[in-house]
């Protein structure tokens, strides 16, 4: 079945759940950094493991040549990314695609805080 092959599946499901009960309760029309801080405090109240802005170094043979910074990294596993707009943009899910292979991680989960809803993107990291 489709669904057994799901990438934490499970986890999934919490995190973005948390991002609808944000933007359920602060509404559109606010910054990247207030639905962070919103999330941070839902993922607490919620006891989800997380980190955020989570710096990620780019490498050319062991040389440091640029870095990054997640925006959340939770379960140690997942990179959550958060956009404001009311649509996705290929920079973002590239952007969000370059993070996962910069980390190594296999999800990435790019949300999008728009003017009637929260939408998310799951990004597989295909090496």
């Amino acid at each position: 079945m489709a669904t057994e092959k799901i990438i934490y599946k499970t986890e999934s499901y919490q995190i973005v759940g948390c991002c609808f009960e944000v933007f359920n309760l602060i509404g559109a029309g606010h910054r990247e950094k207030t639905y962070q801080k919103a999330l941070e405090e839902l993922f607490k109240t919620k006891k989800i493991d997380f980190k955020s802005q989570v710096y990620v170094s780019i490498k050319i043979k062991d040389k440091i040549i640029d870095k990054h910074y997640l925006d959340f990294l939770v379960y140690d596993k997942i990179a959550l990314e958060i956009k404001t707009g009311d649509h996705f943009h290929f920079r973002d899910i590239s952007q969000l695609n370059s993070y996962l292979k910069s980390s190594n991680l296999k999800l990435g989960i790019l949300v999008n805080f728009t003017s009637n809803g929260s939408h998310f993107r799951r990004v597989i990291n295909i090496k």
